[in-house]
């Protein structure tokens, strides 16, 4: 008919279908090495600050008890104590204990050690050091399961049955004294055994008692210690 138009083959094959969309290719740049390098770079400075932030966290309780203890020093008294500075870490020596164990000394981290050096004779001077300790843990009341009494005992290997009855509730080693030397020193004039001994949690010596030390001030500086490390320190290892 005249009126109307038909469509060719050639005009279908032109229109697209509907809904139909022409393929396109698109390309996305890489990024360049030196940039790759460069935010690696950033995110290991974000990655070791994070780190460090962590563990200052971990350790601000321990060092906000030593400052405590060392600069600010509550109720505006001195220490009786001689304070180790700086402290001296535990070293890797053994003893043996009195069923004949090797014992690492780092076994006895995780509490603080009331810890007196003697022959395994134990002469007068021994004998009021082990009394001392002893009544001293027990004055702490519910804070003395945070305080172990020790006896590193030197000399010969065999203990009187006396005092290894008196000393059932302390841990006695047997050690040799060059290698207790090591770590521990006394005062100028002194000897090992002049002297009762403070350690702490982490086994790190810091605190020497003068010989002939007055109990009740010895006492008063193991209330303080207990007291400024009380946030962070746990009864039991």
């Amino acid at each position: 008919m005249s009126g109307s138009k038909s469509s060719s083959p050639g005009a279908a094959a032109e229109s697209p279908a509907p809904g139909d969309e022409p393929l396109t290719m698109t390309v996305h740049s890489l990024p360049s090495p030196a940039a790759q390098l460069a935010h690696d770079a950033a995110a290991t400075r974000r990655g070791r600050w994070k780190m460090l932030l962590l563990l200052l966290i971990c350790a601000s309780p321990v060092i906000a008890s030593y400052f405590t203890f060392y600069v600010i020093r509550p109720e505006g008294r001195s220490n009786y104590g001689e304070l180790i500075d700086p402290p001296r870490d535990m070293p890797a020596i053994r003893g043996v204990d009195a069923e004949g164990r090797v014992v690492e000394l780092a076994a006895l981290k995780d509490q603080w050690l009331f810890l007196s050096v003697a022959d395994s004779a134990c002469d007068a001077r021994c004998e009021t050091h082990l009394y001392l300790q002893r009544q001293i843990r027990e004055s702490l009341g519910k804070d003395k399961d945070r305080v172990d009494w020790v006896w590193l005992r030197t000399g010969s290997a065999e203990l009187a049955e006396p005092l290894r009855e008196a000393t059932r509730a302390a841990v006695v080693l047997h050690m040799e004294e060059a290698d207790i030397a090591t770590w521990l020193a006394p005062a100028p004039g002194q000897r090992l055994a002049d002297h009762l001994y403070v350690i702490d949690p982490m086994g790190r010596w810091m605190m020497r008692f003068p010989p002939d030390a007055d109990p009740a001030r010895m006492r008063r500086d193991w209330t303080r210690l207990l007291r400024a490390s009380s946030f962070w320190d746990q009864p039991g290892r």
